[in-house]
């Protein structure tokens, strides 16, 4: 079993003594029957928004695929708004306040990007790619390692000369260099 995945039944089985705590807490103070009719208010918006979203996830990744962009955003995004439906039409209320804070724009944009973020680790560079277009890379020149020897980046392989006779940055030794993934910056 995966390691994230063997504390999925102690979180569902904390989320259930949780919710039962919340309705119990909140039917001793607004009454149980409008506690009743409050998580079954919510299940029911939980079950439009569900349909909703699915709806526009699917209209956004056909749209993506005929444009010929990336579908990565609009499935992350369909993705996020559908945990948030999921999580309104199962009965409970802190499950339901997690879900309407999903709805919330800017709360759903931060979900999307760890989505996008998880996502792009667990596939292969080429998927990522496809999935969610290139990506640029910040290059940081950073100091050679003790240990590198050299490398494929010696004078033999050296990159020519830039235009106007400028010489080439100096290469590192070992041939590699440090970078980091950035985000595209989107219209």
């Amino acid at each position: 079993m995966r390691r994230g995945l063997r504390f999925v039944p102690l979180a569902l089985l904390l989320t259930g003594i949780v919710e039962v705590a919340v309705f119990v807490l909140l039917g001793r103070w607004i009454g149980f029957g409008w506690a009743i009719l409050l998580v079954l208010v919510a299940s029911l918006l939980g079950l439009a928004l569900l349909r909703r979203e699915g709806m526009r996830a699917w209209r956004g990744l056909r749209a993506a695929v005929e444009g010929g962009r990336p579908p990565g955003s609009e499935v992350s995004d369909g993705l996020v708004g559908l945990l948030a439906g999921l999580l309104l039409a199962i009965p409970g209320l802190v499950t339901g306040v997690v879900g309407l804070l999903l709805t919330v724009p800017l709360l759903r944009r931060l979900v999307r990007g760890q989505v996008q973020r998880v996502a792009e680790r667990r596939v292969s560079a080429q998927v990522a790619g496809d999935l969610f277009g290139p990506r640029r890379v910040r290059v940081r020149r950073g100091q050679p390692r003790p240990d590198a020897g050299p490398g494929p980046a010696d004078a033999a392989t050296a990159p020519p000369a830039a235009p106007g006779g400028a010489p080439p940055p100096p290469a590192s030794p070992g041939g590699a260099i440090e970078g980091e993934i950035v985000e595209p910056r989107r219209p």
